[in-house]
């Protein structure tokens, strides 16, 4: 009965909103802001541009939310203030800042519940129950739901109900699931919420798919690509049904479709998807287009971590330590309005001054030893904070660094798995040949093709285990590093990045050629270092090097011959100079310019386009060559090249 209930409602809803594009929209919420005046509807274009901008461009959506909250403030308007919040929590939800969006979302409903907004608390309460699906707590998620459908407001109480709806499906409850679905759907048609039907359709689509009812759940999906809002995600939950189902032609044209619409609206995440699944579609039909499909992936996987991070995380710091400035004048402007009430009493009398100033003194020495309290708290969590960031981008980094090693590793691996694949091979028609010279009874052939297969199965073990030791040694550069120095071969450790850098550049890009040079000194033997960091030291001045000579080759052509060359050597003492080694990265690119160059060892710095570089490689070099005891020197000439010198302890 249920299911005919809301296949009736579904199917009425027949209208397909005509969505403005993004930008015109935009566009004309920016000339109203231009002419506005600092009001409560100035406060309202902010807020509307921070909704537009919230999951596309966080930095603009910080840089509106911002104002909204400054001027919100200002003019004592508490349902923009309020609202800011919200959006500012939903902005920092979405860039996987889950603690700075819940503390901003229970400031945005103590401001509602203090001034008794009920559509500010209702969308309080529902964006709550969201942070806590995203977190798989579902009973809080539950809770909150419940109290945002407590006090009715359109707009929230369809996330409250569609919420609810996958709280269940989360749970594996689909008879609850399809119950608050169809009171989302009832509810969306009543009140002419268009922007949540597609959503719907695709929840109670998954409910089906569940259940079983799989022609059911693409009826509905189809019915969804009606909407022109997350088309591509509809269009993705198709093709998965269409592969689930082996109808592998149709799964194709949907996850086709998908990517198509994903690109357009440039949402990477869904690229990601799309791509990944055509890739797997055509894994055993066409390797040609499965590779071309790992590419977007592998592209827009770049493109979704460096979207906007270092801007958006400024952001947010900045955005973070003005909240906690405007919370520090809140308290001094609170303070002051005590200290003028208190002054008013002064006219009781000489009696009750002194007694009065005697009992002000010690509260307010007690409040300013919370204060002081309060503020060691924050900023000791503060510093946790930024210690865990700064952790956590150290460690980004080095995953950066064990890609290129790994495309290195790759290429490293395949020559011995060619031999062994072609010995192996060889002996299967070698000993075909011997069966047939057995039942010939030509022994003497049977002995010579004998030798031959013992002769080739040397070659495979010794093959074999040379491939066991680039394995091995590509666990060695996985691992994470101990923080203990151990001996180590540094003219050994220096070649083996340098062959690594070169392969891995050359399997992102065949085109790319250079010449390699290496003058290792043999008097070093083994010094105390930790192989891991220095490592990654050489990967990334290596890598560095090989970008500059390749820039360098796209601007003079074919007259130019890319060169990088390492060297080693073993420094004796001499007055004010210990007994050290010293490793030499040189290329003959274009350099750095003067004006830059006291700035590239800083973090976040970098001279290459967006989208190619962090900026943390030299930081983290130079840090990790002074945890050694040694220095990180540069040496370089515009036009003709650059000379980075590692200086080392033994």
């Amino acid at each position: 009965m249920m299911k005919t209930i809301l296949l009736t409602c579904l199917f009425t809803l027949s209208s397909i909103v005509g969505f403005a594009q993004n930008k015109k929209r935009r566009d004309s919420l920016k000339h109203e802001l231009a002419i506005s005046r600092a009001d409560t509807n100035r406060v309202l274009v902010l807020i509307q541009l921070i909704n537009s901008y919230k999951f596309s461009i966080p930095d603009s959506a910080f840089f509106y939310g911002q104002q909204a909250l400054v001027l919100a403030r200002h003019i004592k308007f508490p349902k923009g203030e309020a609202n800011a919040l919200y959006f500012l929590s939903v902005t920092n939800g979405a860039l996987g800042n889950s603690s700075s969006s819940l503390e901003l979302i229970l400031k945005s409903l103590q401001i509602a519940d203090k001034n008794n907004l009920i559509g500010a608390k209702t969308s309080a309460f529902a964006r709550l129950g969201n942070i806590y699906v995203s977190s798989k707590n579902y009973s809080k998620a539950l809770f909150y739901f419940h109290q945002s459908l407590k006090l009715f407001d359109s707009f929230s109480d369809v996330l409250a109900l569609d919420g609810l709806a996958n709280v269940y499906l989360e749970m594996n409850k689909l008879d609850s699931a399809e119950y608050y679905s169809l009171l989302t759907t009832n509810f969306i048609k009543q009140y002419n919420i268009d922007w949540a039907r597609p959503n719907n359709l695709r929840t109670i689509a998954e409910i089906y798919n569940k259940k079983g009812e799989t022609q059911l759940a693409l009826d509905i999906l189809h019915q969804s690509l009606m909407y022109n809002l997350f088309r591509s995600r509809s269009s993705f939950e198709i093709a998965k049904i269409y592969q689930k189902t082996n109808h592998l032609d149709s799964a194709i044209y949907y996850a086709q479709n998908s990517l198509d619409d994903a690109q357009k609206s440039k949402s990477y995440s869904s690229i990601v998807t799309a791509s990944s699944l055509l890739a797997e579609l055509y894994e055993q039909k066409d390797a040609k287009k499965t590779i071309g499909y790992n590419k977007i992936t592998i592209a827009a996987l770049d493109s979704l971590n460096n979207f906007g991070k270092s801007n958006a995380f400024k952001n947010i710091s900045d955005f973070d330590e003005k909240e906690r400035q405007y919370e520090i004048e809140t308290a001094k402007t609170d303070y002051k309005n005590q200290i003028r009430q208190y002054a008013l009493l002064a006219g009781v009398g000489v009696f009750l001054l002194i007694a009065f100033i005697l009992y002000r003194n010690n509260n307010k020495q007690k409040k300013a030893n919370n204060l002081l309290y309060q503020q060691k708290e924050e900023i000791q969590t503060t510093l946790s904070q930024l210690k865990s960031t700064q952790t956590q981008l150290i460690q980004s980094e080095k995953m950066a660094s064990l890609g290129e090693l790994t495309a290195g590793i790759a290429h490293e691996i395949q020559n011995p798995l060619n031999f062994v694949n072609n010995f192996s091979e060889v002996n299967k028609e070698l000993l075909a040949e011997m069966n047939e010279e057995i039942e010939r009874g030509n022994y003497d052939e049977v002995k010579a093709i004998a030798k031959d297969v013992s002769d080739n199965q040397e070659k495979i073990n010794h093959h074999g285990k040379r491939a066991d030791a680039i394995v091995k040694g590509m666990l060695q550069h996985s691992r994470r590093s101990s923080g203990v120095k151990e001996p180590t071969d540094i003219n050994a450790l220096a070649n083996e990045y340098l062959r690594l850098a070169y392969h891995g550049l050359r399997a992102k890009d065949k085109s790319f050629n250079a010449t390699m040079k290496t003058d290792f000194d043999d008097r070093i033997g083994n010094i105390h270092i930790i192989p891991q960091d220095i490592g990654m030291v050489i990967l990334n001045l290596l890598t560095n090097a090989f970008y500059a000579v390749t820039e360098k080759k796209k601007q003079l052509g074919a007259g130019f011959e890319p060169t990088v060359t390492i060297t080693t050597k073993k420094l004796v003492p001499l007055s004010g100079r210990p007994q050290g080694v010293e490793v030499r990265v040189t290329d003959n690119g274009n350099g750095i310019p003067q004006k830059v160059l006291d700035k590239i060892f800083q973090p976040f710095f970098t001279t290459k386009p967006t989208g190619q570089g962090t900026g943390l490689g030299l930081s983290l070099s130079y840090d990790i060559v002074k945890a050694h005891g040694g220095e990180l020197k540069v040496e370089t000439k515009e036009g003709e090249g650059t000379v980075f010198v590692i200086l080392l302890p033994t």
